[in-house]
């Protein structure tokens, strides 16, 4: 008798704990900001709740018309939520400026003034701002941004390896408020053209996603350097993660026991991605995933599920 009962218990136990979990995870969706031409309309939305499946939102209509740099594009939009709840996205305004553009949002749906960072106006030479990424970072209470630009000259080693004599190395400035911000450094130099760099942090380490830009011979793919520092020490770069095509824009998020690393396979006009368990070892999952016609690389994150909804209703 005593021990049917404590089975009955364990197995009322179990189904709470079950319920529960579930419940923790469907009070988060997944959405991914991407653009799509060149650009040229703003910022697009698609929400996931596997992160297999995507479907557009606002359907497959902009969310924000680009209004800063010469060409007023929204190329690469990476979006983050910081620590004071607002959602800051950094993005490429143009093929060839020295500068970024950014907006901050409370909800997706309503966003600031558009403002132009001119990131590289103190190079003379540089010939553009490619791909910016936002990172937080807890440790130092500070966001860093960083991107690809071409200085001429400046790396003559691999100036013939590129496409149209662009040949980047990636920078990087700090701010707390967007309003200042550090002076502009060089954050990663392993030899090689380089560009679309994003962070995650695990286990203490800062582990950036990468494209090897090498044109000739060919790479175009996307490999991981890692470091002990934020804007320092990255390394040299691991072999390709991807496979025989062409890829670009990589951006991680961890599901379940898998970080998922989405990108754009560009010449193939589609959305690729790959997974691992342990950052290490990877498999190939581009044909189980599905993204709305025309999405362009961009960022993963989450949101609550009530906002999901709110955003469903525009």
């Amino acid at each position: 008798m005593i021990a049917a009962i404590k089975s009955t218990v364990l197995f009322f136990l179990v189904l709470l704990v079950t319920h529960f979990s579930v419940l923790a995870q469907s009070s988060e969706a997944y959405l991914f900001s991407y653009f799509k031409g060149n650009g040229e309309d703003g910022l697009h939305l698609a929400y996931s709740m596997d992160g297999y499946t995507w479907k557009a939102l606002n359907n497959n209509q902009s969310f924000l018309t680009p209004e800063v740099g010469g060409d007023k594009l929204m190329r690469d939009p990476c979006v983050i939520q910081g620590p004071d709840g607002k959602f800051h996205m950094v993005w490429t305004v143009s093929w060839n400026e020295q500068g970024i553009g950014y907006a901050n949002s409370d909800d997706l749906m309503q966003w600031s003034e558009q403002k132009y960072i001119p990131v590289m106006e103190h190079e003379s030479e540089a010939r553009n701002c490619w791909a910016p990424e936002v990172f937080y970072d807890e440790e130092s209470n500070q966001y860093m941004i960083f991107w690809s630009t071409t200085i001429p000259g400046r790396f003559p080693e691999t100036e013939d390896q590129g496409d149209s004599d662009y040949n980047h190395r990636m920078y990087f400035v700090t701010t707390k408020d967007f309003e200042k911000f550090s002076k502009t450094k060089l954050l990663y130099d392993q030899g090689f053209n380089v560009i679309d760099g994003t962070l995650i942090k695990e286990d203490g380490e800062f582990v950036m996603f990468l494209k090897n830009e090498t044109r000739t011979p060919p790479e175009k793919n996307i490999r991981i350097a890692r470091s002990k520092h934020l804007t320092k020490k990255f390394g040299k770069p691991s072999e390709p993660i991807t496979g025989d095509y062409w890829a670009e824009g990589p951006t991680p998020i961890k599901i379940g026991g898998f970080w998922i690393v989405y990108f754009d396979k560009y010449r193939k006009h589609n959305m690729g991605a790959v997974r691992s368990s342990d950052l290490e070892n990877w498999e190939d999952i581009s044909d189980q995933i599905n993204f709305p016609e025309g999405t362009r690389h961009g960022t993963v994150f989450t949101v609550s599920t009530d906002l999901l909804e709110r955003l469903k209703k525009m």
